[in-house]
């Protein structure tokens, strides 16, 4: 029976016969795209026209048959579609234009990322530090030099499955898009005898001593990404990135609140009462302060532009807070004076326990 005759190969790829050679490669894309087999399960007409399609990128993307087809309309690969060689044809030009698109090509390994716990002190955090880390990721066996291989390189063979080619091609519909190969992970490679060292994995883990920056004003749960510092990728993947987990121990005197510096100061009832001068040590510095006296429990006296950096530059204030530290024991001694104390001072020196014990009385005088 004969065939009908074969449609003009620059009109199946939508192209005028001017088109360059990269609008020729940018139709067939697109169009195979929409109608490769695989995306278009079932759908005979689909196959037909992705046959057609690829038959004319097969004749008009090389440069000689495009010229023999322009002068005679017709070349010696202009045939029907079903032997063996003409779908070898079709499958290289698709692999060589869509890669790894769908599935095709040897594969590389990305490195895993790494994640560390650096736990810093309150100032270490506020100020920012470089610090010395020890963290384990995964490398090459030194042993197999990452081929899993023993005696390395050498040690290697082509794979059976797929004749060293690192992809297999299943059997299955007009035109399957070559997978890697499961055998050997698309390398084309496996070992002739296992690495005994990483028992054929080819990698091992290994110490990494790093030094890494910790910017100021660092809080507890920040990270620092530090780019290609994780584990190694494989057969020429990208390496993992190290990611450090900042972890700041509790401070007994130290708090943060945004930008400012918070510390609390415990002073005895005497220093309140009669009022003294203390040192009070800032994160970088140590400054002396006039406590007046009088001063109450949660008094608050600013220092400023001593407290936290800002990322945009500068420093909040710091607020140092006052907390009046009572005696927890008490010698008979002590005892009997603050006894006396109490009287000598009288109700007037306890304005606002006057005041709180007033409100008692009018509230019981109300009957409530």
């Amino acid at each position: 029976m004969p065939r009908a005759p074969a449609r003009d190969h620059y009109e199946v790829l939508e192209v005028e016969r001017t088109a360059s050679a990269a609008e020729i490669k940018a139709a067939y894309r697109r169009l195979a795209l929409q109608h490769h087999p695989d995306r278009n399960a079932g759908d005979r007409r689909a196959e037909e026209k992705f046959k057609e399609i690829s038959l004319a990128y097969a004749v008009l993307g090389d440069e000689d048959r495009r010229a023999h087809y322009d002068r005679f309309g017709a070349v010696a690969s202009d045939l029907p579609f079903g032997g063996e060689a003409d779908i070898r044809v079709v499958t290289d030009f698709f692999d060589a234009i869509f890669g790894d698109l769908f599935g095709t090509g040897r594969k590389r390994v990305a490195g895993q990322d790494v994640r560390y716990t650096l736990e810093l002190g309150f100032a270490e955090a506020a100020l920012g530090c470089q610090k010395e880390i020890r963290f384990t990721r995964t490398a090459d066996c030194p042993s197999c030099r990452g081929t899993g291989a023993e005696g390395g390189a050498a040690g290697l063979v082509p794979c059976d499955r797929c004749q060293g080619k690192g992809y297999v091609r299943p059997k299955s519909g007009f035109l399957s898009a070559r997978r890697p190969c499961q055998a050997c992970a698309g390398s084309g490679e496996v070992a002739r005898v296992r690495c005994q060292a990483c028992a054929g994995t080819g990698q091992a883990e290994a110490e990494r001593v790093f030094t890494v920056r910790i910017p100021p004003g660092s809080q507890a749960g920040s990270t620092q990404r530090v780019s290609g510092e994780g584990s190694p990728g494989r057969r020429g993947g990208p390496a993992g990135d190290l990611h450090v987990i900042v972890r700041v121990k509790p401070d007994p005197f130290y708090r943060q609140e945004g930008d400012i510096l918070v510390i609390e100061v415990p002073l005895s009832v005497e220093e309140a009462a009669l009022g003294t001068e203390i040192d009070i040590p800032l994160l970088d510095e140590q400054v002396r302060m006039k406590i007046p006296p009088g001063t109450q429990s949660g008094a608050v006296f600013r220092v400023r532009r001593k407290g936290l950096p800002r990322p945009a530059g500068g420093r909040g204030d710091a607020h140092v807070q006052v907390a009046i530290e009572v005696p927890t024991a008490v010698p008979d001694e002590a005892r009997a004076l603050l006894e006396r104390l109490g009287p000598a001072l009288g109700a007037a020196a306890y304005p606002r326990r006057a005041a709180f014990r007033a409100r008692t009385q009018t509230h019981a005088a109300r009957g409530g």
